[in-house]
């Protein structure tokens, strides 16, 4: 199910709405009562549809349900904690860096908490941007920020519409890939050197099947345990700092 606890960066209201629209505030997502089309709603809706906001018809019990004015007016939007950078911004940064670019590439991470806490490693690792989807997964929310203990500063993070046309675009700049699997190549015996791209996928189903085809290789982590898994960020820090490593 959806997590709708958006309190800390929730707007409400059709003017209040439509102005953060009209200032570029960015918002992640708005969501408008089911079957309303009068003028109010219609400016939103099209300002919105501007800026590629997501649009999400709900009924008036989710509204108020989500609610905390209690005079949402059919709309609801979410805002970010923190403005997104572009996928060429990121590939500045490295070019300024004087270093291949290393990416990470999160496919539908969904947990403010494992997006803050990979943003962290990412910074720490010195990855030069984080690219997640427009869709399905949790955007730059205050408690993801909160969880980043600052990094979120500092790594710059792209929001796209789809993550294969990045892939495919990026492999165009020279950029390799490689994905988290179960089923992958165990990491050690991986050459993950030169300009890479690290993808993780989302916390209960891994990377999706039409991302995994765009990738070079898939690696897995050796496990000595009696679980199968990882948890996302945990995963994601540990194929970090094994491209780390053989950058040397």
């Amino acid at each position: 199910m959806e997590n709708t606890n958006y309190s800390e960066n929730r707007l409400e209201g059709r003017n209040v709405v439509l102005e953060a629209l009209r200032a570029g505030k960015t918002i992640d997502k708005i969501y408008v009562l089911l079957g309303s089309h009068d003028g109010p709603i219609q400016s939103i809706v099209r300002e919105a549809k501007k800026h590629d906001t997501i649009i999400s018809y709900v009924s008036k019990e989710r509204l108020n349900q989500m609610s905390e004015t209690g005079n949402h007016q059919g709309v609801i939007a979410v805002a970010a904690s923190y403005s997104y950078s572009t996928v060429e911004e990121i590939l500045e940064r490295a070019k300024e860096k004087g270093e291949p670019p290393f990416l990470m590439i999160l496919d539908g991470i969904e947990d403010p908490h494992n997006l803050g806490a990979i943003l962290r490693t990412a910074n720490q690792a010195g990855v030069h941007g984080v690219i997640i989807p427009k869709h399905r997964a949790v955007g730059l929310t205050a408690t993801v920020a909160r969880t980043s203990a600052g990094a979120i500063n500092y790594t710059p993070v792209a929001k796209v519409t789809n993550i294969g046309a990045v892939i495919d675009q990026l492999k165009k700049e020279g950029i390799w890939f490689v994905c988290a699997d179960m089923k992958g190549t165990t990491m050690y015996d991986l050459d993950l050197k030169g300009p890479i791209g690290l993808v993780i996928g989302n916390e209960g189903e891994g990377v999706s099947r039409l991302v995994k085809e765009k990738c070079d290789f898939a690696a897995t982590i050796p496990m000595k345990g009696d679980i199968d898994s990882l948890n996302a960020s945990v995963a994601a820090g540990i194929l970090a700092y094994e491209i780390v490593r053989q950058r040397g």
